[in-house]
């Protein structure tokens, strides 16, 4: 691929939108060309998905349901957006992919490797160069992303669920810990920025940008 392929990774309340908008900021600095995108959705058709896996309403959506609608608008996602840009040059910074997936249908649905092998289907083996998983506390995330607004499907699931999503993303970055990168969310906003671009200076120092 001839660009970046950045991901933010982590629990609501994290502050992802804003460590999103820090980095398209650094890369506009360096005068490359940024495509930020979010999942589900980035497409017609993934956010029409969104809106169902989402939606309060449908309480009664099954686990493998859920499962194969987010892989279904990931897949679309892909091919539709993110490859292209890639293949344009461009650095693509999209808010969750795979990892959401494994964390929250993986570890918090409690359906296991299954939930990775859809994905590698879903996305053709398509892996980020680097991921920022912002890591806050359940309890504090559920707090902050209350005050933001109205709670979606999961994220009124109960604590025990986001428990076990940030377990996920625990073991996933300590099996991958080259790309994926802890950030600590309780620090301050100019913190985690501070911590996220020194990881994105080593990166494009090793592709030479």
């Amino acid at each position: 691929m001839k660009g970046l392929f950045i991901t933010l990774e982590g629990g609501d309340g994290a502050g992802k939108s804003t460590q999103i908008r820090n980095i398209e900021r650094f890369f506009d600095e360096k005068g490359l060309v940024v495509m930020h995108t979010r999942e589900p959705g980035g497409t017609p058709i993934g956010e029409k998905l969104r809106d169902i896996l989402l939606d309060k309403n449908n309480a009664e959506m099954d686990d493998i349901t859920e499962m194969l609608v987010y892989a279904a608008s990931r897949a679309q996602h892909v091919r539709e957006r993110i490859l292209p840009a890639l293949e344009e040059g461009k650095v693509v910074i999209c808010d969750r992919f795979t990892d959401s997936s494994i964390a929250y249908q993986g570890y918090g649905r409690q359906l296991g490797e299954q939930v990775a092998e859809v994905n590698r289907r879903a996305t053709g083996g398509l892996e980020p160069d680097i991921t920022f998983w912002l890591d806050i506390d359940p309890y504090v995330g559920r707090e902050r992303a209350g005050n933001e607004g109205e709670l979606d499907r999961l994220e009124t699931e109960e604590m025990d669920f986001h428990c076990r999503v940030r377990d996920g993303y625990r073991e996933l970055t300590e099996k991958d810990p080259g790309r994926i990168k802890r950030i600590d969310a309780s620090k301050t906003i100019d913190e985690m920025r501070d911590d996220i671009y020194a990881c994105l200076e080593e990166l494009c120092r090793s592709r030479g940008l």
